[in-house]
């Protein structure tokens, strides 16, 4: 497909001192088609070549040659405007869509690099609630557009399964056990005694020094202590499973803290040899204060080891099995400081540099309820399985008042219903936190999920009404030359893009404004032309205008884990 900014660039770099590629990377789309549709602002040349940027602009104009791509170029103020050819871009875009169909878009830029991303990873044992909701979106978003886009990816959950916190779950069941009836519905039992435990620990500390005494037989291997954490474990990942299930989301790995037990050792070992391990009270650290890190702890008084000792035993483990450029933490921002030192240690394990380079966390703003933070141990939180068949449950009812004779309406219902969820957690930029309102979530009107089904749907109903979809070589671009319908095609030339864009920046939320876009230049499209027309050729070209916006529509929605309906 024709890369006009491309063009543009190496036009421009003709004339000054510049690779083509920073010129790109300066290039601008103005905020209005009357200014052009791209723009070179010039006040970027204004230090190096010592002149005004107008003056640069003038005579830039003057050296620039338009061609068959670039209609005609203007100046405006110290910008240099230029206008595409609209049929060629027509053409271009319509044609890569014939050709490449669901694939439009995908790029071989991730080629022969490999890059993981953690995303999802609960704590076994306790609810699977919205907190880990975004996590799990989110990541599983940039799992599926990193593959779109060529590399070799792999979806990671790390899963919490060890810590003080299963000290405390064991101490909570060998005392009430026999009170909670585990087999039936384990997960909301061994909530019930993971806050009754945590509360005791509140009023009495020998309580909590039983607790770490419970974890540290644990990690030494006792048979009673690891009977039982196996046991929280499994009915913890059954649960699991039946919400991934719903939501669609997959891992080519699923490996806890405990997976690491047997090289929580060597990483220690390591650290020690490099000098960067001192002893502090007891504990094992390494002293990241000069770096305004603070104090990355390896190893408690007791000898047991912590978060950032699994976590760079799971990094040296990562490194070596898949030999990353990139390892992408999808985890919210309070963790920030911890990934900061992990990070910095993992300079002083044994892997490759391009590894310790790689390491990337993804942050996320927190999910808080309308009455404040949510907690497991105060137990007030929203489940993940109660919110999305809630949604679902919704949409049925919204079904049977509007359209009751609907096929397949479950399956139509929980389509719509998680697709708004999901885009409900997407929509905005990731790093912004999130007040949990059952009313937004599940907000049908506006810039939502729903909303870009539904325009999809309208695309396939357009399709049903024709009877058919005219071939590429049927269709006159010429009769495709509006306002209405160039809006479209520039929104469907950028998608390729905005997926680099997604990535550069790890931001799924860009994908997602772009979906709202599109289907908003395919509403004006479809509310100001008349599709289904006397004139065979305008009908060819406006039918398969509207096949090129669903098939772009449902790929990116497929990317950020939604599923199109065909009824809405």
């Amino acid at each position: 497909m024709i890369n006009f900014k491309s063009i543009i660039s190496e036009k421009i770099a003709k004339e000054v001192e510049l690779d083509v590629k920073e010129i790109e990377s300066y290039i601008e789309i103005p905020p209005n088609e009357e200014m052009g549709d791209y723009a070179f602002p010039c006040f970027k040349l204004a230090k190096t070549l010592r002149k005004a940027p107008p003056v640069i602009a003038s005579e830039l104009k003057e050296k620039i040659v338009a061609d068959e791509n670039i209609e005609r170029i203007e100046i405006a103020g110290g910008y240099l405007n230029f206008y595409i050819n609209k049929q060629i871009l027509a053409k271009t875009v319509l044609e890569e869509i014939s050709k490449t169909q669901e694939n439009y878009g995908a790029s071989k830029v991730g080629e022969g690099k490999t890059v993981l991303v953690e995303y999802s990873s609960p704590n076994i044992a306790k609810p699977f609630h919205i907190g880990h909701l975004r996590t799990t979106i989110i990541g599983a978003a940039l799992y599926k557009i990193y593959k779109f886009m060529g590399y070799n990816t792999v979806g990671i959950n790390h899963l919490g399964d060890y810590g003080t916190q299963f000290g405390k779950l064991i101490e909570g069941y060998k005392r009430w056990g026999n009170e909670y009836n585990i087999d039936e519905n384990p997960i909301e039992e061994l909530m019930k005694i993971y806050i009754r435990i945590n509360d005791l620990c509140k009023e009495d500390e020998s309580v909590l020094d039983a607790c770490r005494e419970n974890f540290r037989l644990l990690e030494a291997g006792d048979a009673y202590c690891t009977e039982l954490w196996e046991r929280f474990r499994d009915v913890s990942l059954q649960e699991f499973d039946r919400i991934y299930k719903l939501l669609g989301v997959k891992f080519d790995s699923i490996k806890g803290e405990a997976s690491y037990a047997n090289s929580w050792g060597e990483v220690v070992d390591i650290l020690e040899k490099s000098g960067k391990l001192t002893e502090s009270e007891g504990a094992k650290i390494v002293d990241l204060e000069d770096q305004g890190k603070g104090v990355c702890m390896i190893t408690k008084s007791n000898g047991s080891t912590i978060y950032a000792t699994r976590d760079l035993a799971a990094i040296r483990y990562r490194a070596k099995t898949y030999d990353f450029d990139k390892c992408l933490y999808v985890v919210a921002y309070e963790q920030a400081l911890h990934f900061r030192q992990i990070f910095e240690v993992a300079k002083y394990l044994d892997i490759p540099e391009k590894c310790q380079k790689g390491l990337e966390h993804v942050q996320y703003g927190m999910v808080r309820l309308t009455t404040g933070k949510m907690s497991t141990r105060e137990g007030n939180v929203v489940k993940v399985e109660d919110l999305l068949n809630e949604s679902i449950d919704r949409v049925k009812q919204i079904i049977e008042e509007k359209n009751p004779d609907m096929e397949n309406k479950e399956e139509e219902a929980k389509k719509i219903g998680i697709g708004a969820v999901i885009f409900n957690n997407l929509c905005t930029t990731i790093i912004k936190d999130q007040v949990f309102d059952w009313n937004t979530v599940l907000n049908f009107n506006g810039e939502t999920g729903p909303y870009i089904q539904y325009i999809y749907v309208r695309t396939k109903s357009v399709l049903e009404k024709a009877g058919y979809v005219p071939n590429f070589e049927e269709v006159d671009i010429s009769l495709l030359q509006d306002k209405q319908s160039l809006n479209v095609i520039k929104n469907l030339y950028k998608f390729d893009d905005v997926l680099q864009n997604v990535i550069d920046k790890n931001e799924p939320s860009i994908l997602a404004r772009y979906l709202i876009d599109l289907a908003g230049s395919y509403s004006n499209f479809y509310n100001e032309n008349k599709i289904i027309d006397e004139d065979k050729n305008i009908q060819n070209a406006r039918v398969y205008l509207s096949k090129a916006v669903g098939t772009v529509l449902k790929t990116g929605a497929s990317l950020l884990g939604i599923d199109m309906p065909n009824r809405m």
